[in-house]
């Protein structure tokens, strides 16, 4: 049952990384514009005092933007930092996108050393990355599990980002695939029933 599972995950993988292969650069940043207004946009949003965003990569949605406007409007922003000795993520706090930031684990943009850890149950508002999504708050992410684990830890609405076309009908999941609150594209904002 389990490689079932697994299988069906990287060929959904597979096909949804080929339907994003087809946007352009103009496309992607246009979508991505659009997601930002709409998220902007949303009561959860503007209320959200404490914010965890993602360094995006060059196949997501880019809310990057986003973290110099949200500390401008006052809020505190974490972004994802690997804890080499846990071999997971935690939330860290960041001031100075400029100072505060270094390419870490995997290449990715995070929180440097000496950026303060957020206590779990500190955050308003969670933007999750994945490769795709479905609007039941199922989300399928690169395979390790690192967000997923976590997501486990931390406390606060979580919402899946995603260009349309990593929305689908049906996502298969496993015992340790946590379930989103919401889902941002940007043509959608869907708020999961539970």
């Amino acid at each position: 049952m389990q490689d079932g599972i697994r299988e069906a995950k990287r060929a959904l993988r597979e096909q949804v990384r080929g339907e994003l292969n087809q946007l352009g650069a103009a496309e992607r940043a246009a979508a991505s514009a659009q997601a930002r207004a709409r998220l902007t946009a949303q009561p959860l949003w503007q209320k959200a005092q404490r914010v965890l965003l993602f360094a995006s990569l060059p196949e997501e949605l880019d809310l990057w933007p986003l973290l110099t406007e949200a500390l401008a409007a006052g809020k505190r922003v974490a972004l994802p930092r690997f804890a080499a000795a846990t071999g997971a993520y935690e939330a860290c706090a960041i001031q100075d996108p400029e100072r505060d930031l270094q390419a870490g684990h995997f290449g990715i943009r995070e929180p440097k050393p000496d950026c303060a850890r957020l206590p779990s149950n500190r955050l308003d508002l969670i933007l999750v990355p994945g490769v795709a999504f479905n609007l039941q708050g199922r989300r399928l992410g690169r395979g390790k599990g690192y967000y997923d684990q976590l997501l486990k830890v931390l406390r606060g609405t979580t919402c899946g980002v995603a260009f349309d076309q990593q929305v689908v009908a049906e996502i298969p999941v496993e015992s340790h695939d946590v379930r989103l609150d919401c889902v941002l594209t940007p043509t959608r904002w869907v708020e999961v029933k539970a």
